[in-house]
């Protein structure tokens, strides 16, 4: 798309993103060209994920196949009323929804499904950072001016320049070029680092991007929040799941061979498809020779272009294993082996913010992006407000980082959107006693918040955790923290004495509530322990604290409910062997899985397999679908095992006060 080839914009075909679906069908319906008039009283759905958009099975896909299943996994009234190949056959081009769209994951999966299902513009309240980047980047228009709307549903044009007035210059100038790689071939080739001098207090997160920022032909160094600059990373990295998406664009825009910007600083993953073969939505839908070549597709990119590997370990290999191979969650492997603070870190998976607790620049980015950056060492971001969240008091005993971002995401200003595309600084008194590994949660999780980031300003616990984890002498310089009267757009406090062990209910993230403040019984089906934001050394000490007191008054894990745990690295996997951990686990008749993202992307075992089942996870999101056609709930790591052990939802302080009452039975 440019600005030579449409003058105009016209469009006749209309798919509102409703609550009710019997709306979205009718717009579904052959020459349903409108709906009725009172349009604007249809209730759209708020926060639609990109899981719902693309589901996570069909993201072997990386080409115009994947118009076919655009909003496949979309949910409404308690159905998924979008049918494969309904949008393409429906001839839709206009899609509205409501606040928040494009939630959860970074794949870019999501508006190429929709632009190659014959979608050309977007409307919605309010976007997620990452889908809307990503759509801007392949040439998918966005708005959030439903005055725009209205000219289409009476009849009238629009223009281009009607729909970029809302938008920064850079992002203007990326959609004028038809797209991030037209633009990068074209004004990125010598761009250059140029530090960023300013004679106002700075946040960290400002200080950082200021060592960090390029000067290009049409950007420059000012870091006011909303305009559009361009960075040089550290390290960029991305997995399968998105590799052979970016190798496919690489291809046909530079052609054979690619010549790839600073190799060494490329890091490449395999975490998503360690368990595809025993992955019930993989299996249930024919997949896994879809995933294969998808991961094949990886591994000849990887090939090609000599970038460095951390492959999957399949299930004889792990038991095998001594030590020699590494391997894990590529954003856990990232925190564990390659970032430091002040550095910039990207990659292709919105929880690349786990880093930040390292007190580095950490964020996810989807496919054109990184493949711009591959060529061009340059990545691009919208310069955002910061956020500072001051955790006070003390944690009461039993409450952990999990259940303090699990208040945050309950909030009504972060429910409502305030959160999206800001920085997160976290600080306080409780931050200051907080591990990397429990500072890691909250920064992970950012993603959940609809965040740019997370971070947290290096301290002596950080270079404890550098020497004692990775061996690495690390020396603080005096700049790594956040000026006296750095300017922020808001400020959270949270007092933390007063927090009480929260869960999530099913369906979003932000649905947080007190475990104690169940009105009813929540029986369960599955436990799993494990994912990024849970696969942590710390999070394995939380998993066998639970399981050995349960072993030592004599408890199992309740006869209906099957529990899974599943290490986020090798490296973690190491640490509760040496610990003794594992037998405990086994003791328990825990299910031991080899590092992954596994169930948590709906891709592994720990995955409902039906939509009765209901599960209590440790992973960071819950959104339909994600982990299955079941009813996920989150918790901290203690309250899923306290939950495997008593049937039913409750706090590891419930289930020792049931215990004592005599109301489990040992």
């Amino acid at each position: 798309m440019n600005e030579s080839t449409i003058a105009s914009l016209a469009f006749d075909r209309f798919l509102y993103l409703a609550d009710d679906p019997q709306v979205i069908e009718a717009c579904l319906q052959p020459g349903a060209a409108v709906l009725p008039d009172a349009h604007a009283d249809i209730q759209l759905r708020d926060d639609i994920s990109t899981d719902e958009i693309t589901p996570v099975a069909i993201m072997s896909h990386y080409d115009d196949t994947l118009g076919e299943f655009a909003y496949t996994g979309l949910q409404a009234g308690g159905r998924t009323p979008i049918a494969r190949h309904a949008v393409r056959q429906a001839g839709i081009q206009v899609v509205v929804a409501g606040n928040r769209y494009g939630k959860g994951s970074s794949r870019e999966h999501s508006p190429a499904a929709e632009q190659h299902a014959g979608v050309r513009l977007v409307f919605a309240r309010s976007f997620e950072r990452i889908y809307r980047q990503n759509a801007d980047n392949i040439g998918l228009l966005t708005s959030t001016n439903f005055a725009l709307l209205a000219q289409l549903r009476a009849g009238h044009s629009i223009t281009l320049e009607q729909i970029l007035q809302e938008r920064d210059v850079l992002t203007q100038a990326i959609l004028r070029s038809g797209g991030l790689l037209n633009y990068g071939k074209r004004y990125l080739a010598r761009s250059r680092p140029q530090a960023a001098a300013s004679d106002k207090p700075q946040t960290l997160f400002e200080k950082i991007i200021a060592r960090h920022v390029l000067r290009t032909e049409q950007t420059g160094t000012d870091l006011t929040p909303g305009t559009g600059i361009f960075l040089r990373a550290d390290w960029r990295f991305i997995h399968e799941y998105y590799t052979g998406m970016a190798a496919h664009m690489l291809y046909q825009s530079y052609g054979a061979p690619l010549h790839l910007f600073d190799t060494e600083k490329i890091i490449a993953f395999e975490d998503h498809t360690s368990y595809i073969h025993e992955s019930p939505a993989h299996l249930r839908q024919g997949l896994v020779p879809n995933m294969l070549r998808m991961c094949q597709a990886h591994r000849d990119f990887v090939k090609a272009t000599g970038l460095r590997w951390h492959r999957t370990l399949t299930e004889n290999e792990a038991l095998q294993d001594k030590g020699s191979n590494v391997a894990g969650i590529s954003h856990a492997m990232m925190a564990e082996h390659y970032a430091l603070p002040g550095q910039v870190v990207v990659g292709t998976d919105s929880h690349t913010p786990h880093s930040g607790a390292l007190g580095c620049v950490a964020f996810g980015v989807g496919t054109t992006d990184m493949a711009n950056a591959f060529m061009t060492g340059a990545v691009r971001i919208t310069v955002p407000p910061c956020i500072l969240v001051r955790l006070q008091g003390t944690l009461p005993a039993g409450v952990a980082a999990k259940d303090i971002v699990l208040h945050l995401l309950a909030l009504p200003q972060i429910r409502a959107g305030k959160g999206v595309g800001r920085v997160f600084e976290f600080t306080g008194e409780v931050i200051d006693c907080l591990s990397v590994d429990e500072r890691a949660t909250l920064t992970n999780m950012c993603a959940e918040l609809g965040g740019f980031t997370g971070i947290v300003a290096p301290d002596a616990r950080t270079v404890q955790f550098l020497r004692e984890r990775r061996g690495v002498d690390f020396e603080l310089d005096d700049w790594m923290c956040s000026d006296p009267g750095a300017s922020y757009e808001q400020q959270i406090t949270v007092d933390c004495s007063v927090l009480d062990v929260l869960v999530a209910a099913p369906g979003d993230p932000g649905n947080g509530r007190a475990v104690g403040s169940l009105e009813e019984t929540v029986a369960i089906d599955i436990a799993y322990g494990g994912s990024c934001t849970a696969g942590k050394r710390e999070d394995f000490d939380q998993y066998y604290a639970v399981l050995a007191w349960g072993l030592q008054q004599g408890l199992h894990v309740a006869p209906h409910v099957q529990l899974y745990l599943q290490y986020g690295t090798t490296a973690v996997r190491d640490y509760c062997v040496q610990q003794g951990y594992d037998q405990v686990f086994e003791r328990m008749g825990a299910k031991i899985l080899q590092p992954s993202c596994g169930a948590c992307a709906n891709c592994g075992p720990g995955s409902s397999t039906d939509a009765g089942q209901t599960t209590i996870s440790a992973i960071n999101r819950n959104f339909p679908g994600r982990s299955g056609p079941g009813n996920v709930w989150l918790g901290s790591p203690a309250t899923v095992m306290a939950s495997a052990l008593a049937g039913h939802i409750c706090s590891f302080f419930q289930l020792q006060k049931q215990i004592t009452a005599g109301r489990i039975q040992s």
